[in-house]
């Protein structure tokens, strides 16, 4: 995409007085081209990030601050193109709908981030300015961003980049009945789609030609928390969801055409992280999630092989928020957690068979 680059607004700030408010939405673990991983968390007033001074670590500089004044939600999706987009929610005082959508990118490791530039909301008065959800974002094989939001009604709503960095208007995608937190996702050959808890089981918005228009199907009768859903593409052009099923009381896998896939483990609340790795010579996923006890556990299975089953096992580490994923520099699995003290902590994958972390956790 070809956009205008803009940093004086989003420059780094001392950070002496300002802790971790706690973990963003999204890949807040993200490698960049030159090898390096990049920790995101929020604080109250804006972004914090961390930096490996070096691919593989083990240190870290930062934090480095960007201020975004009203911030109440973040998410944070990477591109293809390695570029990190920031989707927030913001609280405005004064006159209109009180709340709107923000977005800037960051377009290389440790460089600076772009404006904050705000993307409106659907609403003209708080009224209904001040129920919608918050924004989560695909970004397309080309680049392309494409941000969803629930709206004041229970609906989906869809801002997206056109060619040259313009925004279209928000689109209504119509739906009813949904809840908050969409589960974005794009395919490496360039199609993007959409699925959302509902009151009465999940919605889904698929594109059927790249670049094109996301067309809704038919409810599917399954059981979905809230804010524990997340999208992998585990083949080209097919995407698998992982959520919590509230009623069997463990994480599901959910591929298109196919029954849900039950993996067990003893979910708490939020989020699961999903990420592909080479384990032994074999394509697996790895899973991880904050358990009901509040440590982090990690799961292993072959890729679109869940139904042979999934070992998981218990860290002891404590988790607090939604955990993150990634492959470092030299390929190694990087799993971050925020603790019950308010800091981060990483580890790294050990040598030898299987997955093994580091007993040592570091903190960040």
């Amino acid at each position: 995409m070809r956009r205008s680059v803009t940093y004086s607004a989003g420059a780094a700030r001392p950070v002496a007085a300002r802790t971790v408010a706690g973990t963003v939405r999204g890949r807040w673990l993200a490698l960049g081209k030159d090898g390096r991983l990049t920790l995101y968390a929020r604080a109250e007033d804006g972004l914090l990030r961390w930096t490996e001074r070096r691919p593989g670590g083990p240190e870290w500089g930062g934090p480095d601050f960007f201020p975004v004044a009203g911030l109440t939600d973040l998410t944070v999706v990477q591109g293809a193109d390695s570029y990190v987009h920031f989707l927030g929610r913001r609280q405005r005082v004064g006159a209109g709908p009180g709340v709107d959508v923000v977005h800037a990118i960051q377009y290389q490791t440790g460089r600076p981030v772009t404006e904050w530039r705000s993307l409106g909301n659907p609403y003209r008065t708080a009224e209904d300015g001040q129920r919608v959800g918050v924004p989560t974002a695909a970004v397309d094989a080309q680049g392309t961003v494409f941000v969803f939001l629930r709206n004041a009604r229970g609906g989906l709503q869809l801002r997206r980049e056109e060619k040259g960095g313009k925004w279209s208007p928000w689109q209504d995608l119509k739906g009813s009945g949904l809840a908050d937190g969409p589960i974005p996702a794009a395919t490496s050959d360039g199609f993007v789609e959409v699925t959302v808890p509902t009151e009465r089981g999940v919605q889904q918005w698929r594109q059927t030609t790249p670049d094109g228009l996301l067309q809704s199907g038919q409810p599917l009768q399954m059981n979905a928390l809230v804010g524990s859903g997340t999208a992998l593409e585990t083949a080209k052009s097919r995407i698998t969801y992982y959520w919590t099923d509230p009623n069997a009381a463990g994480v599901v896998a959910y591929r298109s055409g196919a029954w849900p896939v039950s993996l067990g483990g003893y979910p708490g609340d939020g989020a699961v992280a999903a990420l592909r790795a080479p384990i032994d010579g074999y394509d697996c996923t790895v899973l991880a999630q904050r358990g009901a006890g509040g440590t982090l556990l990690i799961g292993i299975c072959g890729t679109e092989a869940e139904h042979n089953g999934v070992w998981w096992s218990d860290t002891t580490v404590e988790c607090t928020g939604d955990p993150a994923l990634a492959i470092d520099g030299y390929g190694r699995v990087v799993a971050a957690v925020r603790g019950r003290d308010g800091a981060l902590y990483v580890a790294r994958q050990e040598q030898g068979p299987g997955l093994t972390f580091s007993p040592d956790w570091k903190r960040i």
